[in-house]
Formats: C-alpha cells, structure tokens, sequence
C-alpha cells in the first residue's frame, strides 16, 4: 500500500488581525456607528449524535475557527469592541479526566490562552455567570440566536439586564445583530494563507476525481465511485470530503443535490461527480460528468458540448472589475443558444435569455462563493443598490454550469431526457485575472473519456 501524502506546511493564518479588524468594527468601524458600542459571541459547533452516544466526526465552527483557530467542541469567544482590557476572552472546556478517556486530552487553561492570544481564559461552565458582565458595556451583541442554548440563555439575561440599567445610566445592552454583518466582507477576501490551502484543497480534489472517474463502469455501484473519491482526498492528505459527494447515475443527476448514491449505473448512462476536499476548514468544490460505456456520444454528447461551451465562456468572464453576474450571464447565454440549436426551445437565444425559458433545463446560479464554507460567507449584491459585488483580488468561487433533463420535462426533444450533466471548477481572482485553481484536471471529452478507461 503506498504511504499517505504528507500535507504541506502552510504559513499560519492570521488569527490575531481579523481579530483586530473586528474588533475595529465593533469600537468605531461602520456598525458601531450606526448600532453604538459592540460585542461579539461566538460559540462552538455543537457535537452532532448519529445515535446514542456515536458522534459524528467533528468540524469546528466557520466563524468561530475564522477568529480564533480553535477546532475542538465546547467554546465561546467574546470579542468587545468598547473595552479597554480583556477584549478578547475564551471559554473553554476544562480538564475532566472520566471525559478525556473517551474523547482525548484537554488543554490547561492557561495553555489555551498562550496558544490562542486570548487575555483570558474561563471554564466554559462559567459563561453563563460571567457573560451579563462581560457584556455590560455595549449597546449591542453580534449573536446568532440558536447556534447555543447555554449562550441563548446568556445573551437574553444581559438583554434583560440592560434594558433594567439603561432608563437610569443611558448604557446598557438593547440589540441583537447578526454576526456576518461584521465578519461576512472580511471572510469574502481571502489573504494568501487561505490561498495556499484552497489549492491544496483544489490540488487533491484534482488528484482524486481521476480514481472516482476511473471507477466508472457499467454495473458498478455509485456508492463505489463516492468511495474512491473520498479514499483519494484521504489518502493524499485531506481531512476529508467539504460535503456529501455526489455520484449521479443517469437521471439520477437531474436531481441537483442526490447524495443517495446507491444506485447501480447502467451501460449507457452518463455519471455526475460533485465532490471536494477539505484542508484545514478550507474547502474545494469541482463537478465532472463521466461516461460508464468510455465513450461521450449521441445526445449525451451534444449536452456535454453545451455545457463545457457554456463552462469556458464562464472561466472567461472572470476577472477584476467583473462580477458573478457578469459569468453567470456568459453562462446563460452559451446555454440559451445551445438549447435552441438542439431543439429544446423554440425561437432565438435572445428570447431564451429575456424570458428565462432555460431556466426549465438550467435552474441554478454559475457560481457560489468558496473557502471555509463550500457556500462561504459574503453578499452576491451592493446593500441598497442593484449592482453585483465587484470581483476582486483574493475573492474565491465555483463556476459551474450545467444542464438537467428530468424525465418529461423535454418534449421537443425526448432523447435528452435522463442526462444531466454539470461541469465546475474553482476560481481565485488575483491581480493578474484569475487562477484556475482546479486546472489540473480537464474537462474536455477526450481526457474525461481517457480517466474512464484508467
């Protein structure tokens, strides 16, 4: 058996400026501004049970890991921008040695402070009491209501004590916003850190796609073809698959998010693959579609030819100044006359786009935004206006079309019908245009057809 890959050594992430940056915001930036003093609260994932006492393999909270780069259960950050002293405090799990027999070894207190910059360090027990003092001094909390009961209950106790303190001292806790507000631009604009990690996210995903797309075959399992693609992310050094792989057998795949994948596949049939790695929380997105008989031909063909026409005139609207709705119209387009030149829809390509009528065949958006989240954080348009975001260097996302032809939806041309086909790969702007990232695996017929037969 060969030896897994070792990953490579990143340079750390740059914990203690986004904290700063936040902390920023909520002293003086623009939502203290408009909203008075703030605090933030952060608090863990919780653990998920698949039953009784069987714990799903564990993944730390985005925003949480963002600002902090803890990984483990059980924690709460609170970040407050209007003081002078303890700005940044954790709560942490403390040692507990009937619970760190079955779960691992906890940090000292102290050595979670060191190793995460925190001026203090609490007992997560503790919280709850502390929490209305810690808070005491802002206007309002950035908290999202359900992510903790423990912190559910904190938050709404200094609510109800600062709505007791504020008719006498003009202070006190009176509003609740949402933690993206803050944190969603901040995490749109990757630094070269994240960078690093998405391509190696993108790189392994590359590397694995071609074992899944070699165990494409008639009579195969799809279950077989997920399996070898998450062997392959772990195998080279992945922490594991970003989301639930998809592996589409024929019609199968005009289901745009089917994660059954236990479906044989049949000779003739065409298989979707939409699978990436995870690294360090940072996520690759990249889908392929993969003939069983080895061969892309007859109507499966002519879809496949749309879309890749479709996929490369997406990867050629990406550049600074642009935006996603600039690639997904480049998309639409390529898809609108192709429709019609197959019969699909009747009319012009022009009337396709104006009317929406490809939005029967080609329902979803060109791209989503890409890093800690495989949907990350941030906004597709201005607050206020109807311009898109504009593209800028260090902002990441999928480009992605795709065609679905679900039984009876085709009448003017029924041998489409049973095809679905998406092709996706990873995109970074920099200053320079934009990098491929997933460029390491091809999507023209010929190398597809040439990773089937192995």
């Amino acid at each position: 058996m060969a030896s897994p890959t070792v990953r490579p050594r990143f340079a750390p992430l740059p914990f203690a400026k986004r904290r700063e940056s936040v902390l920023a915001a909520l002293r003086g930036g623009a939502a203290s501004r408009r909203h008075g003093r703030g605090a933030m609260v952060l608090p863990a994932s919780p653990l998920r049970f698949k039953n009784a006492d069987s714990e799903y393999r564990y993944r730390p909270d985005s925003e949480l890991f963002y600002l902090t780069g803890r990984t483990a259960p059980g924690c709460v950050a609170v970040l407050r921008g209007f003081a002078d002293r303890q700005r940044f405090v954790l709560f942490v799990e403390g040692r507990d040695e009937a619970k760190e027999l079955w779960t691992g070894p906890r940090p000292e207190l102290e050595t979670v402070r060191e190793s995460c910059g925190a001026d203090a360090v609490h007992a997560l027990e503790e919280f709850p009491d502390r929490a209305p003092k810690l808070l005491r001094g802002a206007d309002v909390v950035h908290y999202r209501f359900g992510a903790s009961d423990a912190c559910d209950g904190a938050v709404l106790a200094a609510l109800g004590e600062g709505r007791r303190r504020r008719p006498r001292t003009g202070t006190g806790l009176c509003g609740v916003l949402d933690p993206g507000g803050v944190l969603d631009d901040l995490r749109l604009r990757k630094d070269e850190a994240e960078a690093a990690r998405m391509r190696e996210a993108a790189r392994i995903t590359a590397a694995a796609f071609r074992d899944g797309l070699a165990a494409v075959r008639p009579g195969a399992g799809e279950w077989e073809v997920e399996a070898a693609v998450e062997a392959g992310f772990r195998r080279r050094g992945a922490d594991g698959p970003a989301f639930a792989t998809i592996a589409a057998a024929g019609t199968n795949a005009c289901t745009l998010h089917y994660t059954a994948n236990a479906s044989r596949i049949g000779p003739g049939e065409m298989v979707l693959v939409d699978a990436g790695a995870e690294v360090e929380c940072y996520a690759a997105d990249v889908s392929r579609a993969a003939p069983a008989s080895g061969r892309i031909e007859g109507a499966a063909r002519d879809v496949y030819d749309v879309v890749l026409e479709a996929h490369r005139a997406a990867i050629a609207a990406c550049r600074p100044g642009a935006s996603l709705a600039d690639v997904h119209d480049a998309a639409v387009t390529t898809v609108a006359e192709g429709l019609v030149a197959l019969g699909v829809l009747p009319g012009t390509p022009a009337e396709a786009v104006e009317t929406g009528a490809y939005r029967s065949w080609f329902p979803h958006q060109t791209s989503h935004w890409l890093g800690l989240d495989v949907h990350d954080a941030g906004r597709y348009r201005n607050v206020g206006t109807p311009r898109s975001v504009a593209l800028e260097p260090g902002m990441a996302f999928t480009v992605e079309p795709g065609l679905y032809f679900r039984g009876g939806s085709c009448p003017r041309a029924p041998d489409l019908e049973g095809i679905g086909i998406r092709i996706e790969d990873d995109v970074l702007i920099d200053g320079a245009g934009a990098e491929v990232l997933t460029r390491d695996l091809p999507a023209d017929p010929d190398a597809i057809e040439e990773m089937v037969r192995g």
